[in-house]
């Protein structure tokens, strides 16, 4: 989709207000990203909507995916649908829980259906990656990682996996898991992706969402414009060799 020679860098831009978003994006755009995410880490979706339309005006060209904190794709996906039908376009949705079920067979995800469902109706049909086995849900054994990959790659563009916590790494056995779990279905990581440990993941990952590990220092909110820069160029090296 990114026509990307190495893994998608998609910076995450936990929003504040149209001005903070604003500046961000212009970092993202300077050094040369393909897209990123905005979330509302600090505030309900209804304040977040205006920030998301603010952005869009601004910038009618960018690939521009969104996170509705602590909500799923059943109230998501017709959220989308109206911003559509205002003339907003979004292309990406993450969810952090995509309510992927290990406990149950691959034709018994009544949960993931109904999300599924959510979305075939809302008359959006944009880029969805989903958080399974994600951070802060529901723990998953590690001995059914690989299962519930497989089962998520039915309901999504990409499966999405995190470490135990926003800027805890991921450990590599998790991710090695994932990747047999999902073939050669397209996987992201949404958390602790840093220029210093980016290469660990690249063999396996197809996307970084990253935010603090691009961030100023000490700084939940402002990206660094040489972090990015880092990291887009170790992604783009790696590809080139690979």
């Amino acid at each position: 989709m990114f026509k990307a020679v190495g893994p998608v860098v998609l910076p995450v831009i936990h929003v504040l207000d149209n001005d903070q978003a604003e500046r961000n994006v212009r970092v993202v755009v300077g050094e040369g990203a393909p897209g990123c995410f905005l979330i509302n880490h600090d505030f309900e979706m209804e304040r977040f909507l205006p920030i998301i339309a603010h952005v869009r005006a601004r910038f009618p060209a960018l690939w521009l995916g969104v996170n509705f904190l602590a909500v799923t794709g059943k109230l998501a996906f017709p959220a989308l649908g109206r911003l559509k039908r205002d003339g907003i376009l979004v292309d990406g949705y993450w969810a952090d829980d995509a309510r992927i079920d290990e406990r149950r067979s691959q034709s018994d995800q009544p949960e993931a259906q109904d999300i599924a469902s959510a979305m075939a109706s809302s008359g959006w049909t944009g880029f969805y990656t989903g958080g399974t086995c994600f951070k802060k849900q529901r723990e998953v054994l590690p001995e059914h990682y690989e299962y519930a990959a497989s089962l998520a790659t039915e309901y999504m563009d990409a499966v999405c996996t995190s470490g135990v916590a926003t800027g805890h790494a991921a450990d590599n056995d998790k991710i090695r898991t994932f990747r047999r779990g999902i073939g050669e279905h397209a996987m992201t990581l949404a958390s602790g992706i840093t220029p210093e440990n980016a290469h660990a993941y690249m063999d396996d990952v197809d996307g970084f969402m990253v935010a603090t590990g691009i961030n100023r220092d000490g700084d939940f909110y402002n990206i660094e414009p040489s972090k990015l820069s880092l990291l887009l160029k170790l992604t783009r090296d790696y590809g080139a060799r690979s």
